[in-house]
């Protein structure tokens, strides 16, 4: 059967007309040329060209080979940079999950308009997961990188994750525009422990949900929570109506919600992370671009 190699060989020669002028462009001799084309036509079983002392030419059956020849090599070469992509992680595709809190965080559009520009060819396929999902989902292989909102919950998952931190985003106290200390720029949350508040439900949010304990347990008070919602954005309309304060990442500003004031914690643990989830041992050309470029400074 004929190889990539003879029909180069043929197709050189019918641009060219010439078995010399074919192999000074090739950068062979005649005579291995000549013995490959009749090897090409033998193993076809057709004479593709016609030649004597003089002239070349394209026999019919030829020229119909030739536009074969040149779409077989055509695709030849573009599956060859298919895979010299693929192997530099400039294609194939990439599962990426993202938690709702961080589609109000401007690191998300950035960082993806900034990866499509390295890698446009890349297919990105997005979801929207928690942050214990996509940890479930990265060690079932199901999820390929996640933007995530805290760390492993439990140590043998912890073993299994690569973790790269973007930002460690403060987090805010969403109160009503009518409330007494709406007035202020800044708070610590003891100063509402006597308050409601109105959360996530903890199989959705945990994160969230943990960190508001968490700094209410420094403070010395246990929150009284009165409301949830499912959303991260329906706790602003909770707060809007009065229903309590919420905790929410500072990103959430970007909600202009009539009725809502944000203050700043004064608390030092009033933050959550933003990070990059994968598996540790995944160490898939496509991922570790993906990685690299999110990672690498401006």
């Amino acid at each position: 059967m004929f190889d990539f190699r003879q029909l180069r060989y043929f197709v050189t020669v019918a641009e060219e007309l010439s078995f010399t002028r074919a192999a000074q462009r090739l950068y062979i001799s005649q005579p291995p040329l000549s013995q490959q084309i009749q090897s090409l036509e033998n193993d076809l079983g057709v004479r593709l060209l016609e030649r004597n002392k003089r002239n070349v030419s394209l026999t019919e059956p030829g020229k119909l080979f030739l536009d074969q020849a040149r779409q077989i090599l055509d695709k030849a070469e573009e599956a060859r940079a298919l895979m010299a992509d693929a192997a530099t992680g400039f294609s194939g595709k990439l599962r990426l999950a993202y938690t709702v809190s961080v589609t109000f965080h401007p690191a998300l559009p950035q960082m993806l308009l900034r990866y499509r520009r390295f890698a446009p060819q890349v297919n990105l396929m997005l979801s929207e997961m928690y942050t214990e999902q996509q940890y479930a989902a990265l060690l079932s292989g199901d999820l390929d990188v996640g933007f995530v909102r805290d760390e492993p919950e439990h140590p043998g998952t912890a073993r299994n994750i690569r973790l790269d931190v973007i930002d460690r985003e403060p987090l805010v106290l969403a109160l009503p525009t009518n409330h007494p200390l709406a007035a202020r720029e800044s708070i610590w949350l003891r100063e509402v422990a006597m308050e409601a508040f109105v959360v996530q439900p903890r199989e959705l949010a945990a994160t969230l949900y943990d960190r508001l304990a968490q700094i209410a347990a420094k403070a010395n008070f246990h929150p009284l929570i009165r409301q949830h919602a499912q959303q991260i954005n329906g706790l602003l309309v909770l707060v809007a109506a009065g229903m309590g304060l919420a905790l929410v990442p500072a990103s959430m500003r970007s909600v202009n919600l009539n009725g809502v004031k944000y203050l700043r914690l004064e608390d030092p643990d009033a933050y959550m992370l933003l990070a990059l989830a994968s598996r540790a041992d995944d160490t898939s050309p496509v991922l570790q671009r993906f990685l690299n470029v999110m990672t690498e400074p401006e």
